[in-house]
């Protein structure tokens, strides 16, 4: 596992992405310390994803910056690179090779030598329930075995830090719990930045919550902080996020 030089290890300090007149994330900013898994929770549109991409490179900011482990995402975009494991929402893979031929070839991009790229090819293969479909080609792999994959390569190189965007997102039932526990279970040994709009995934993996709104935060704190006065998630996030009704 890479080294790190902060105990803060995701930070977002006053960002904002403009598109022309239209603010996809306004002046956006918090810190999430080693070891805690937070649900970055929000309305489909809310800004989630865009925030998401920032934090990884993907997507510059108009303003702010973003650090991960204490690396500035764009000055020091390589190394803050290796410490992180990220599951884009609908992530493209190669649908012709199969988990197998996909994850060596990103760990031989990743660096990884050989001795330790067999090692963790054996682990994901075994932490993602993927050995039954590991010579499937990936185009005629279900969305569940999909996403599977995606988290594989979030996994390959042991990054400290996952960021995970709607991860349960298209899953049936038995998908959904399946990676809630694997989540469950990374988040005792990894910190987790974890994009859901869904309230009973924060209930099920979170210990805090970061609700955002129009582009804007607007809740952080506890799992009992966003259940509110009313200790009812659903209303609390209806008061949250109430848009002017249309006239």
């Amino acid at each position: 596992m890479s080294n790190t030089r902060s105990e803060l290890m995701i930070e977002a300090h006053g960002l904002s992405k403009h598109y022309g007149p239209f603010a996809a994330i306004e002046n956006v900013s918090f810190a999430i310390p080693r070891g805690q898994v937070a649900a970055f929770l929000g309305p489909n549109g809310a800004g989630k994803s865009t925030t998401m991409k920032i934090l990884t490179g993907f997507l510059s900011a108009t303003e702010g910056s973003a650090k991960i482990g204490g690396f500035d995402v764009y000055q020091e975009r390589i190394e803050a690179a290796k410490l992180i494991g990220y599951l884009p929402e609908n992530g493209p893979l190669y649908v012709e090779m199969t988990p197998s031929s996909l994850l060596k070839y990103l760990g031989q991009a990743r660096g990884l030598d050989s001795k330790t790229l067999t090692s963790r090819l054996d682990y994901v293969a075994e932490k993602c329930a993927l050995k039954g479909v590991w010579s499937k080609a990936i185009g005629k792999l279900s969305r569940g075995y999909r996403q599977r994959v995606g988290m594989a390569q979030a996994l390959l190189h042991d990054p400290s830090i996952l960021i995970l965007d709607e991860p349960t997102s298209g899953l049936d039932p038995n998908q959904v719990h399946e990676v809630r526990e694997l989540i469950r279970s990374l988040g005792q040994i990894k910190t987790i930045l974890l994009s859901t709009h869904i309230l009973q995934e924060v209930k099920a993996v979170a210990s805090r919550v970061i609700l955002i709104n129009d582009g804007r935060i607007v809740l952080d704190g506890s799992v009992a902080d966003m259940e509110g006065q009313e200790h009812d998630m659903d209303a609390h996030f209806r008061k949250l996020t109430r848009r002017p009704a249309m006239v």
